[in-house]
């Protein structure tokens, strides 16, 4: 059985106060808001990377590091590094697999190179 996982639902206030601490703290860092090495860039790649870590879990049935409750013999296996384009600019990421090949991730497709709709996404997240 798989858990329904309710979506986030910020109010605009709290998606206001979310975006200043997010911003400041950039600020503070000395990191930009666009670019490759920008805030957005770096929240885009950490909500692909978190939302794929959690299909393979849900493919898998159990989550990274708990081979205790492994049903099956499919399990991790590391990493592939995929660029794709998304409305900001391109963003690397890594996509996590499983050794027996069978996950075939929703978010980010098998060669999917085109990413529309990450802004809305990382937005309704945050």
């Amino acid at each position: 059985m798989t858990e329904t996982i309710e979506p986030m639902v910020l109010d605009d206030e709290e998606k206001k106060e979310l975006a200043q601490r997010l911003v400041a703290q950039a600020r503070e860092a000395g990191i930009d808001l666009v670019g490759p090495d920008g805030l957005l860039a770096g929240l885009t790649k950490q909500v692909l990377e978190t939302a794929l870590e959690e299909e393979l879990t849900d493919h898998l049935g159990y989550p990274a590091g708990d081979r205790a409750t492994k049903a099956g013999t499919n399990e991790r296996n590391g990493t592939r590094t995929k660029r794709v384009i998304t409305e900001i600019g391109p963003v690397q990421i890594d996509v996590p697999r499983d050794r027996e090949g069978t996950f075939e991730p929703a978010i980010v497709k098998k060669r999917q190179r085109r990413l529309d709709g990450v802004d809305e996404l990382v937005l309704s997240l945050t």
